[in-house]
């Protein structure tokens, strides 16, 4: 019995089919390859994303102020403003988010001011009026010197200062908290680190083991001996509620959590009075 050969008809189709094949794989491969390389190379833009423009004053809200320069240890200038008020119960340095800049938090220090303290709030190296380009140790360097400034300039004796962070702001509060010694560390709607909060936004890639950032929150976290307040929303379309919630369970005591509702950048504004009550229960509590 004679067995058939492949016609050149049949063989043919199939090695077009496999070329086809192997040209889609590869350029899949190749595609997956790319996008990781743009993660590892570009990813500061993910980070920071600084606006330059002053777009509202405090007095615009009725706010008293100082227009202030002050130098981080490595030269760079740096720019904030200072909102004192009256008969202040204390004073609090706020560490904003990634995007935007001071003038785009103005919501954030009416809030602050509205329960009594005097507020110091700067902008990062290459946001606002603040020379240089951001980058993860100049942010650090940057909120060193503006803790430096307000413990100069803040009139409540016996009391120090309070520090607050916003998303971002969060990761750069516990790293300064954990450096120097503040009274209270209010961490709002923050990630645990920047590593795990890539993994959650690019879920296909591995971002969190390609990340050349730290901002290791949690890690910062664990060494603050002072009180401290996680502010989270379940709503939170960016960072996870579980990010805030491992925050608090990894800190140390004395501790409270403030569960508010509303979306990552308006939760606070959303919840405004449930927020300013629990930011007053905490103060009372332990300032």
């Amino acid at each position: 019995m004679t067995i058939p050969v492949l016609s050149d008809k049949l063989a043919k189709p199939r090695r077009i089919i496999r070329r086809v094949v192997f040209s889609i794989i590869r350029v899949v491969i190749l595609s997956y390859v790319g996008m990781i390389a743009f993660l590892f190379f570009f990813q500061s833009h993910y980070i920071y994303r600084p606006m330059k423009e002053i777009v509202i004053i405090p007095t615009a809200m009725r706010l008293p102020y100082e227009d202030v320069s002050f130098n981080a240890a490595d030269g760079t200038r740096l720019s904030g403003w200072f909102i004192p008020a009256g008969n202040p119960k204390g004073a609090a340095l706020f560490c904003h988010g990634n995007a935007g800049n001071i003038s785009t938090n103005m919501d954030s220090v009416r809030i602050i001011h509205e329960i009594g303290l005097s507020l110091f709030i700067f902008d990062y190296r290459g946001y606002g009026k603040s020379e240089g380009s951001p980058d993860e140790n100049g942010t650090y360097l940057d909120a060193e010197a503006a803790w430096d400034y307000l413990a100069r300039k803040q009139n409540t004796p016996g009391k120090g200062v309070i520090v607050i962070g916003h998303s971002l702001g969060g990761a750069i509060a516990a790293w300064l908290a954990r450096k120097r010694s503040p009274s209270l560390l209010i961490i709002e709607s923050a990630f645990t680190s920047f590593p795990e909060i890539a993994a959650v936004h690019f879920p296909y890639l591995p971002a969190g083991l390609i990340a050349r950032y730290k901002y290791n929150t949690i890690g910062c976290l664990q060494d603050v001996k002072c009180p401290v307040l996680i502010i989270h929303s379940p709503d939170d379309e960016i960072i996870p509620f579980q990010h805030g919630l491992r925050l608090f369970e990894l800190a140390k005591k004395p501790k409270e959590f403030l569960e508010i509702s509303g979306t990552h950048n308006e939760g606070f504004i959303t919840s405004e009075k449930r927020y300013k009550d629990g930011l007053n229960a905490f103060i009372s509590k332990y300032y």
